[in-house]
């Protein structure tokens, strides 16, 4: 009887040493040293709203790379690999192309020469709506309705032009997307509405051929994204699905719209699902396969509504200086906080944002900084100097810190 009594308390005090032993462990690895840094082959890349400056920082040593471009107030998007940026000057019927130097090869990245500027430019009217796919950069000329079409393959190839597709389109502020075959969905303008908004879409292949007629007429589209498949346009008469069969529908609007209207689509992960955003009712998850239109974040609030580098959070930022991360599969709200002050409804410059899986980078337009918040805590933990008035913003390279 003894005997057991003694097993009974050896026993209890063993279990209590594994436990602490066990929870010591986990207080050591909850929150590994990695996660606390932003991956080594990825950059932040910026434009300045009144100078030629741009920034490409690197947010890991906080270190900054200083270039020029043509023109002021460029806007600035990522090709579809993650390596190169398209250069937008809109007003100076321009396209420049930048190259971040890192080359992915799946489990580690290389380093392929120095950032800088492309060989590939473009020169069109007024070159507006960009996108990348199928290796492609791909810009709708709103001053006379054509697409120039630039090969990735080619930005640091000497010469090298944006090839014009002309669909014989009348001139308005149009869209586009690409589908996996090759084909494009390109906006229409007909004039059934007043102003410079299309009102069908059609799809053409890479000659401006038109292979299929559109089938929907709207009361207007802007904004569009596409997964290959489906590409989706926001319309004041509902969400416009295109398939590259010529296949189109409407999804229906939530009955409270009104007049509103998602000008704004943003591409996920997931396929056939996107997120629709419009100032006037907030962020929403567009499911093109079940028909669905489900609210993400009701606000009239919002300053920034962004997909996250690897397309599966969404982070808004809202005028209170609140931050909400949501994880796009449950559409729940993952973390929040305040990590900076308000900004005026009216205030002339308002930060802007791009997300990583660790962080978020806003700017701050009256301190010429790029703010670093820590997903995982929700503070401010890095300001970066860059120019003077932060104006564009764009993650280039991969989250990815592995090297040959």
């Amino acid at each position: 009887m003894k005997n057991n009594y003694y097993k009974l308390i050896f026993l209890f005090a063993l279990s209590t040493l594994t436990f602490s032993c066990s929870n010591d462990d986990d207080n050591t690895t909850e929150t590994p040293i990695e996660k606390l840094t932003e991956h080594k082959y990825l950059r932040i890349f910026l434009s300045d709203e009144k100078t030629t400056a741009l920034t490409l920082v690197n947010p890991l040593e906080a270190t900054t790379s200083s270039f020029d471009a043509k023109f002021a107030k460029s806007a600035l998007y990522t090709t579809e690999s993650g390596r190169y940026a398209g250069i937008i000057h809109r007003a100076n019927n321009t396209v420049e192309t930048f190259d971040s130097g890192f080359e992915s090869h799946g489990d580690h990245v290389d380093v392929d020469g120095i950032p800088k500027f492309g060989a590939l430019v473009g020169q069109s009217v007024t070159p507006t709506h960009f996108k990348s796919k199928i290796g492609e950069l791909l810009t709708f000329n709103d001053g006379d309705g054509t697409l120039s079409v630039g090969k990735e393959s080619e930005i640091n190839t000497a010469g090298a032009k944006f090839k014009l597709i002309n669909a014989g389109l009348l001139a308005h502020h149009g869209a586009m997307a690409s589908f996996t075959n090759g084909t494009y969905a390109i906006t229409q303008k007909d004039n059934s509405v007043t102003g410079t908004l299309p009102e069908k879409v059609k799809i053409i292949d890479a000659t401006g051929k038109t292979l299929f007629e559109a089938t929907i007429a709207t009361k207007g589209i802007h904004g569009n994204a596409t997964d290959g498949t489906y590409a989706v346009f926001g319309s004041a008469s509902g969400v416009l699905v295109v398939e590259s069969s010529g296949k189109q529908k409407l999804i229906t609007l939530p009955e409270d719209f009104g007049a509103a209207w998602f000008g704004t689509i943003l591409e996920t992960k997931a396929k056939g699902k996107f997120i629709g955003y419009t100032a006037a009712k907030g962020a929403y998850a567009i499911d093109v396969v079940n028909e669905t239109i489900k609210p993400i974040l009701q606000s009239t609030n919002i300053i920034q509504c962004k997909v996250s580098y690897n397309a599966t959070k969404l982070g808004i930022l809202l005028n209170t200086g609140e931050f909400k991360l949501f994880n796009l599969t449950s559409l729940q709200v993952e973390k929040e906080g305040k990590p900076i002050g308000q900004t005026a409804s009216d205030a002339p410059s308002k930060p802007q944002m791009q997300l990583t899986e660790r962080f978020a980078y806003i700017t701050s337009p009256t301190t010429g900084e790029l703010w670093q918040l820590d997903l995982a805590t929700m503070a401010i933990v890095k300001k970066i100097k860059v120019s003077a008035t932060p104006y564009a913003i764009t993650i280039l390279g991969f989250e990815n810190s592995k090297s040959h």
